[in-house]
C-alpha cells in the first residue's frame, strides 16, 4: 500500500500480526490494521490513535513524523478501543494537545479512561476546524457502527476519513496485494452490517463532497477507481444481494444431512446454476458464511433436528442473520430428524422474523440417510431455488 498518498499527511498506522481473533469472535488469519494519520500544517492534528497491543511502535512513529512540531490536536472518529488504546499514552507524550470530538465522544469517554484534565473541543454537524492550508469539517455517523462515531473532510486534498467504514480485515505488510472485497465484506456484514441505514445516510451525505481519497481505520488508503468501493457500500448497506448465487449452508451431526447438502448441489449446478457454495457451519468460519450469505440472493438452509429443535451451530447462524438484519432474500429448507424431525420448524421460526425473506417450498424432510425416495421432493426444491433466480 502507497502510505505516501500526500506530502503534508503522515500514515503513522501500525499493524498488528499477532491478533488471533479480531473483536474477540473474528479470525484474522493475516492480522489488521490500526491506522492513524498526521496532518502538518500551521496547526497539526492527529486523526485516532490506535490499539494498545501497538503503541509502543505507534507513538515512535508519530514522534517522528512530527519532529520537533507541537501536537496541537487529537481527532477522534471512534472511541473503540482499537483506535483509542493510546489516547492516555498520547497525553502522556503531549499533555498540551486539544481533544477534537463530538458530545457523545466526550459522554463516553470517561467510561474508558479517566482523562487527565485537558483542552477539548466538542464538534457538531458542519463544523469546520481550520489548521492553515487545510480545514476538516466533521459529519456525524452516528451507529456507523457506534453512537459516537463522525467522519473527517479534508477539503483541501480532498479526503475523508471514514473511521470503521470502509474498513477491511488484513495486517498491510501482509496483505498488499490481496482484492479489497473480499475481507472488506467480511469485515462489513459481521461488523457494521446491522446498520445499513446510518450507513445510508452517511453515503448521501458523502456524495455531496469531492472526495479523492478514503482514508479508513483499517486497511488501505483508497485513492483510485472509489466509485468502485462506494458503490459495493451502497449494495451492502440497501441490503441488496451483489451477486447472483446460492449459499447451502448445513449443519451435520454425523454428515448425512452434509452429504444430502451436497447432493442437493450437484442438483442445482446440474440445472445450470453457476455459483453454488456449500458451508459446513460446524467446521468452517462463521463470519465468512454470514459474508456469503449477504453477498448472493439465495440459500439454503439444511439441518440435523437436535434435542426438539434444530442442530446448535444452526441456531447460531441464524441469531447471527437475525442480529445482522438479514433481509430480501429466497430460502430453501432442508431438514433431518431420524423419529421426530424438528429443525425446519426452529429454522422457521426463525427465519419469520426477518424482513422480505421469501420461504420456497417444499420443505424436504429425509429420515436419517438421503433415499432414492427423497429424490424427487430434492429435485423440486432444486427447481424452486434456481427460478426463484430467474
Amino acid at each position: 500500500m502507497n502510505t505516501n498518498f500526500s506530502d503534508t499527511i503522515h500514515y503513522i498506522g501500525v499493524d498488528d500480526t499477532d491478533l488471533d481473533l479480531f473483536e474477540s469472535q473474528y479470525v484474522v488469519p493475516e492480522g489488521v490494521s490500526y491506522n492513524s494519520y498526521l496532518i502538518l500544517d500551521e496547526k497539526t492534528a492527529l486523526m485516532d490513535t490506535v490499539d494498545a497491543r501497538c503503541m509502543e511502535e505507534w507513538i515512535d512513529k508519530l514522534d517522528t513524523a512530527l519532529g520537533d512540531r507541537h501536537l496541537d490536536y487529537l481527532v477522534i472518529s471512534h472511541l473503540e478501543p482499537d483506535h483509542s488504546g493510546s489516547i492516555l499514552k498520547l497525553l502522556a507524550h503531549h499533555p498540551d494537545v486539544t481533544l477534537v470530538g463530538n458530545a457523545k465522544t466526550f459522554a463516553m469517554l470517561p467510561q474508558f479512561f479517566d482523562v487527565p484534565n485537558t483542552a477539548t473541543i466538542t464538534v457538531k454537524e458542519g463544523d469546520t476546524l481550520a489548521l492553515g492550508a487545510h480545514t476538516l469539517t466533521f459529519y456525524m455517523a452516528s451507529m456507523v457502527h457506534w453512537p459516537e462515531v463522525m467522519v473527517t473532510y479534508e477539503s483541501s486534498e480532498k479526503i475523508l476519513f471514514t473511521a470503521d467504514g470502509f474498513g477491511k480485515f488484513g495486517a498491510l505488510s501482509q496483505t498488499a496485494d490481496e482484492d479489497w472485497a473480499c475481507e472488506a465484506r467480511r469485515y462489513y456484514f459481521n461488523i457494521v452490517g446491522k446498520y445499513g441505514g446510518p450507513v445510508q445516510a452517511l453515503l448521501k451525505k458523502a456524495a455531496k463532497l469531492d472526495i479523492q481519497t478514503i482514508c479508513p481505520l483499517h486497511g488501505p488508503i483508497l485513492t483510485e477507481n472509489l466509485d468502485y468501493y462506494i458503490g459495493l457500500y451502497d449494495t451492502w448497506s440497501s441490503y441488496k444481494p451483489e451477486n447472483k448465487g446460492v449459499l447451502i449452508a448445513y449443519a451435520s451431526i454425523h454428515g448425512n444431512t452434509g452429504k444430502a447438502a451436497e447432493k442437493l448441489a450437484d442438483i442445482i449446478r446440474a440445472k445450470g446454476e453457476e455459483k453454488v457454495i456449500v458451508s459446513d457451519l460446524a467446521r468452517e468460519d462463521m463470519a465468512e458464511v454470514i459474508e456469503d450469505a449477504f453477498r448472493y440472493d439465495r440459500m439454503i438452509l439444511a439441518a440435523a433436528s437436535y434435542d426438539a429443535g434444530v442442530f446448535p451451530c444452526m441456531l447460531e447462524f441464524l441469531h447471527h442473520l437475525q442480529s445482522k438484519a438479514y433481509q430480501n432474500r429466497t430460502v430453501g429448507i432442508l431438514e433431518n430428524g431420524s423419529w421426530a424431525p424438528t429443525a425446519a420448524k426452529t429454522m422457521k421460526s426463525v427465519l419469520e422474523t426477518l424482513k422480505n425473506v421469501t420461504i420456497v417450498e417444499p420443505t424436504v424432510t429425509i429420515k436419517t440417510t438421503l433415499k432414492e425416495e427423497n429424490m424427487v421432493v430434492l429435485e423440486e426444491l432444486a427447481e424452486a431455488i434456481v427460478n426463484a433466480g430467474q
